[in-house]
């Protein structure tokens, strides 16, 4: 399948954004001649995200490294503004190091032989309020490993400052009460300084770090002798006289080439946190230079790797034998672990069943909730792809309970959706609802129609997203593609964008409730 957005222009040259969706906070690191990227997954499961490359342009997810979040009673429920923030993605004695900060319990670690897995259980490495933006840093000059962190003024208090740890080389524990490093109420016209990724370069510690806020902000570098200080710092990468507002946390790589390159996001409302490519090199006084001399750059030279074929995450889905693919994950934890599993490997916990043929069929789950996707936890999503594209799926609905129902959403703070429900009189009918952000229930945004016997209970569905996050919703229930309803905005959760999801539920009540099939999900 052709993505719907390729960074790869085809002539050694790219585009920004190299990732074209909501991969928010992300971090890179280099093993050999591959790049490995995680990025924050909030409170959906499976989380922390794993991409794969092998020219810092063209992009795989190849997994996740976390299958439930912890506490995993706490994260039963949708939490779209807690769980992972911001991780670190680092190698070092020979394993892969996960680290990040929950603002609600404080910084863990995961780690693993390969970046397959399997991935350690999460360690609390330092419990806490507030204690977000976690980086390690091994120091192979003197043995030594590090932390720093940043502080969520939300939960703790406190913001705008970065704190110091030294640390076992196991990750495991702290060996200080920590120091604050860089305080940014000492640097005049800086606020929340935060996203801090930790390095070691000629001869200096280097913190890059973000502030000034995700939609209007700045980079910076910082460097010292001694890990614990005193840092000078400048900025480094800025809007300018560019589009590309608040360029802001990411991390530094090195190919084999000898190359260094920066990978960061920018804050895009409703599609989320894209993910930028930035030349960097150094200037004469040992400082980084990112960019086009500290502008962010629309077009510019691939780095210099073996061919790649042009890639991107995938979107597309034909759910093979009832499984879905890496690219979906769910708005909070499975309730358990001993149930079907996805394509992925990851435990769904009973909201998909079994069958032998192709399609994802998702158990119709009875919640007092079923009238506010916002509040569900089984609701199937993936991240928007592009500023423009055409979502389409296929759905039956098998359940024959009054007030089933199952559709097509886009999802955030507020959300329409499009489907199928069943009626009081046994009816199906084709049905579209909406609610906006400030709304606890949702409302019609067109007429039901019932729909047609001779269709076998099958419909097409289908979301049109235009520039701005402006989406069209149209069905076919066997007479050819109609539009339905007006033209949806679509918002983002705090800190994540709006997703594309599938769900099916039904009213309260004993028993099973039955099923609805989805199949051949495809976006162009």
């Amino acid at each position: 399948m052709t993505p719907v957005w390729t960074a790869d222009l085809g002539d050694g040259t790219y585009r920004n954004p190299v990732l074209n969706a909501d991969w928010s906070d992300p971090d890179v690191v280099a093993v050999g001649e591959d790049f490995y990227l995680t990025a924050s997954s909030f409170g959906r499961a499976p989380g922390l995200p794993l991409l794969h490359s092998r020219d810092l342009v063209n992009w795989s997810l190849v997994g996740h490294a976390l299958d439930r979040l912890e506490p995993a009673a706490e994260f039963a429920a949708p939490r779209h503004d807690r769980g992972v923030w911001a991780p670190s993605l680092r190698h070092a004695d020979g394993r892969f190091w996960i680290f990040w900060g929950d603002p609600d319990h404080g910084i863990h670690q995961i780690n693993a032989e390969r970046v397959e897995g399997p991935w350690s259980e999460p360690h609390l490495l330092k419990a806490g309020k507030g204690l977000i933006d976690a980086c390690p840093l091994w120091d192979d000059e003197t043995g030594e490993a590090y932390l720093v962190h940043a502080w969520a003024k939300s939960r703790s208090g406190v913001k705008n400052r970065l704190t110091g740890h030294r640390m076992s080389r196991d990750g495991r524990t702290l060996l200080d009460d920590g120091e604050v490093v860089v305080d940014g109420d000492r640097i005049p016209g800086w606020f929340t300084l935060e996203g801090p990724k930790l390095y070691r370069h000629g001869g200096w510690f280097w913190i890059l770090a973000p502030a000034g806020g995700v939609d209007t902000g700045w980079q910076g570098a910082f460097r010292s002798r001694d890990f614990f200080g005193p840092y000078e710092g400048r900025t480094v990468l800025a809007q300018g006289s560019t589009d590309v507002n608040g360029p802001h946390q990411g991390g530094w790589v090195r190919t084999r080439a000898g190359e260094d390159w920066f990978l960061h996001f920018q804050a895009r409302g409703a599609y989320g946190r894209v993910v930028h490519l930035q030349p960097m090199t150094w200037d004469a006084d040992g400082w980084p230079v990112l960019g086009d001399n500290g502008e962010p750059v629309r077009v510019h030279r691939k780095p210099i790797a073996p061919p790649q074929p042009v890639e991107a995450p995938a979107t597309d889905d034909a759910f093979p034998g009832g499984r879905y693919g890496r690219q979906w994950q769910w708005t909070a934890n499975p309730p358990s672990d001993s149930r079907p599993r996805s394509s992925s490997g990851y435990p769904d916990g009973g909201w998909t069943a079994e069958h032998g043929g192709d399609g994802l069929r998702l158990a119709c789950v009875r919640s007092a909730d079923a009238g506010d996707l916002r509040l569900l936890p089984n609701v199937l999503t993936q991240r928007l792809p592009a500023e423009t594209f055409t979502a389409e799926v296929s759905l039956e609905l098998e359940a024959t309970g009054a007030g089933a129902r199952a559709g097509l959403a886009v999802l955030g703070d507020a959300f329409s959706w499009i489907g199928l429900e069943r009626g009081v009189d046994g009816r199906l009918r084709l049905v579209h609802r909406f609610a906006e952000a400030v709304a606890e229930h949702e409302r019609d945004a067109a007429h039901a129609r019932v729909v047609p016997d001779s269709t076998g209970g099958r419909v097409r569905l289908r979301v049109e997203v235009s520039a701005g996050a402006r989406c069209r919703f149209h069905a076919d229930t066997g007479d050819g593609w109609r539009p339905s309803g007006p033209v949806f905005a679509a918002t983002p959760w705090r800190w994540v964008g709006a997703l594309l999801g599938l769900f099916a539920v039904a009213p309260p009540g004993q028993g099973s409730a039955g099923t609805a099939t989805f199949t051949r999900f495809h976006v162009t």
